[in-house]
């Protein structure tokens, strides 16, 4: 398969690239019609064209320039609805479920046995003290972005009591709780602190919202996500995802496309898409800062690609970032968002936030996203909070792993029956990791542990 007419390399059964001409040492692959590296050393009409004879073109940090090259979205008038729950304060959410946050791992075994006994969900995690400056911040902003999260019929806080991300502290960040069903609880403050907890419980089951209604499809809101690619990623699955977000964009709906590192080698399609120099702006700033971040830790910013990434035929970050971005379709980049910052403006935005498959989708679900289309290669069992759809990118996946996987996008690249799937798991019928339970949280973190 040839994808580009530019390309001098095609892709095989295997996922895997060959060479359509003979290559000399230092010239440009051609890959989706841009280069995703260099020869290493000559390469033979044929030949296999991998690690071992190709290297990155990437670098450290960029300066760009603004030229904007983007069809503005044709919106579509579309009555088609999804059934979810209209909250109290305005939000729609997709689920009705009990979410128990701790502000601090200490209390992870407490929620987990609350949740356990009164069918919640423990948003487990080992931060909210010891930590310092922008770390404590970022574990605390996006604990608060999660409790003002839609899919969640209630909530309830469990604070131990002796924590730096105290519970005071905490109301303060959530803001305006009013129309929220949430409830607080102090672990070290409530005599039998469990019985306290199923009691607070009780109330937000009492209290939460009882019935699905039609909601219009433009309040849907969508993550983007891949892991475990292989060679077909950026022929499969993201292009159908990105199809996906085309889709909904044009209805007035919302997605979100994060894993900056995975954007390295492919940003300026991005930047050209940004509709105006503010958005650009965020754009740089957002992709120079993740390069900053690995500099600062003596690291390159091209080292991305897993052992299973490059076992499938993923030969460089610019190979894996080329595919990567496709989730993103065509639509204009209408915003760039910070690490635990919510949704804000219908369209495509950007998000900051790693490659690593739990920090990334869990930043997705606390910026608002009711479910993370998460395409794969190679396969995972994993989810967030919320639905997180594994869409395929070969047949032998699908059918091996069906428990797995949501959608065939090898099989069935048809976007509209892929947009009724979504709108069925919006709806109420389970993604795969709901059926299993695989409901994760996972926070980014880049300083110092006391």
């Amino acid at each position: 398969m040839i994808i580009h007419p530019n390309d001098n390399v095609e892709i095989r059964e295997d996922g895997h690239k060959y060479a359509l001409c003979d290559l000399k040492s230092g010239e440009n692959v051609i890959k989706y019609g841009m280069p995703i590296g260099h020869a290493t050393c000559d390469i033979t009409k044929g030949e296999h064209v991998h690690t071992h004879n190709v290297a990155t073109n990437l670098g450290d940090l960029l300066e760009y320039t603004y030229e904007p090259e983007f069809t503005p979205v044709e919106k579509v008038d579309d009555a088609r609805t999804f059934m979810g729950y209209r909250r109290a304060d305005g939000q729609v959410g997709i689920r009705n479920d009990i979410w128990v946050i701790p502000t601090v791992g200490c209390v992870n075994n407490l929620c987990r046995r609350l949740a356990a006994t009164c069918g919640g969900i423990p948003l487990e995690h080992p931060y909210g003290c010891s930590q310092l400056g922008d770390d404590h911040e970022t574990t605390a902003n996006l604990l608060a972005a999660l409790a003002h999260h839609p899919n969640a019929g209630g909530v309830l806080v469990v604070a131990l009591g002796c924590e730096n991300n105290t519970l005071e502290t905490f109301k303060e960040r959530l803001g305006d709780v009013s129309k929220l069903n949430i409830r607080f609880l102090r672990a070290q403050d409530a005599g039998d602190e469990f019985e306290r907890g199923k009691e607070l419980i009780a109330e937000l089951v009492a209290n939460r919202t009882a019935e699905r209604e039609p909601v219009p499809v433009s309040e849907l809101k969508i993550g983007l996500k891949c892991g475990g690619s292989d060679g077909f990623s950026g022929l499969t699955a993201n292009p159908l995802v990105g199809r996906l977000s085309d889709w909904l964009v044009a209805r007035g709906g919302y997605t979100v496309l994060t894993e900056v590192p995975e954007m390295f080698g492919a940003e300026t399609l991005l930047m050209k898409r940004c509709k105006d120099r503010a958005t650009f702006d965020k754009c740089v700033k957002m992709i120079n800062d993740f390069k900053d971040y690995y500099t600062r830790h003596n690291q390159v910013c091209y080292e991305n690609p897993s052992p299973g990434n490059k076992a499938g035929g993923i030969t460089t970050l610019e190979d894996k970032s080329l595919g990567c971005v496709q989730k993103g379709g065509s639509s204009p980049v209408v915003d760039v968002l910070g690490y635990g910052e919510r949704l804000k403006e219908p369209g495509l935005s950007l998000l900051t936030g790693p490659g690593n498959d739990l920090v990334a989708s869990t930043v997705l679900a606390a910026a608002g996203c009711h479910v993370v289309l998460f395409t794969t290669g190679r396969g995972t069992p994993f989810g967030t909070v919320v639905p997180t759809m594994k869409i395929a990118t070969n047949t032998k996946l699908a059918t091996d792993k069906a428990a797995w996987i949501d959608w065939d996008a090898m099989g069935n690249p048809d976007t509209e029956a892929f947009a009724e799937k979504v709108l069925a798991v919006a709806s109420g019928e389970p993604a795969t990791n709901e059926r299993f339970g695989a409901k994760e949280i996972a926070i980014f973190k880049d300083g110092v542990t006391l």
